[in-house]
């Protein structure tokens, strides 16, 4: 898959709140109050960075599986839980007709800072979620599984797809390296026979909304922009 690296992206303008917080900042380092500081750094990077940012959550799933339950309910039980708050990337939700399909999806892997890898009986037919989740490994993000009718045991690259004539030894190698950590992730499993679809999604959502606040939480860019002031 193509990769979006080579273009240049255009910074989004800094908001006028997130100007305020500098300012503030700078005002309680210069009066002494580092703690004050921190506080008001704190904010300015958070909103900066929001500012910044299109999509907290990337979706990586098999259409012709998951598209029409789990994939588009997870989207729409993030929007409700977050109220809007938490973006997702979602190929059906998150594109628009004229965009460039491999482009939009790496930006959407390179923004995000949590993805959800949706795996099932016709993942690994698709190039497209081969790809994806590679990259998702490769750029070191948080991944939360759901084995949707598939055990973790089955991750294993097919051998008809390692023996195609269609991807290049070092794909295959990414594919397998990329499987084999989401394999050793803990996830969630669904049986569609026996499980509650409701409960698959409540439960993914929540995941990935704690991780995100987890997040939104940490000190250490904070106290490393104190030290600064």
């Amino acid at each position: 898959m193509p990769s979006s690296c080579g273009l240049q992206q255009q910074r989004s303008p800094v908001s006028g709140s997130a100007i305020a917080s500098r300012l503030n900042a700078s005002a309680e380092a210069a009066a002494g109050d580092l703690a004050a500081a921190a506080r008001w750094a704190g904010r300015f990077v958070d909103e900066e960075e929001a500012a910044a940012r299109r999509y907290d959550v990337f979706i990586n799933h098999r259409g012709v599986d998951t598209k029409h339950n789990v994939a588009i309910l997870l989207y729409d039980k993030l929007q409700q839980l977050s109220g809007g708050r938490v973006r997702s990337f979602l190929d059906s939700k998150s594109m628009r007709p004229g965009d460039r399909l491999a482009v939009s999806i790496n930006e959407g892997i390179r923004q995000c800072r949590v993805a959800v890898a949706i795996f099932s009986k016709r993942y690994f037919d698709s190039e497209f979620c081969l790809q994806e989740l590679a990259n998702i490994v490769e750029s070191r993000k948080i991944i939360i599984p759901i084995f949707y009718d598939i055990k973790p045991s089955e991750l294993i690259l097919p051998q008809a797809v390692a023996n195609s004539n269609t991807h290049s030894p070092r794909d295959i190698q990414r594919f397998r390296f990329a499987l084999k950590e989401a394999k050793n992730t803990v996830g969630l499993t669904y049986d569609p026979n026996t499980g509650d679809l409701y409960d698959l999604v409540s439960a993914a959502a929540s995941a990935v909304m704690e991780r995100i606040h987890e997040m939104d939480q940490s000190v250490p860019k904070r106290q490393m922009i104190a030290s600064r002031l």
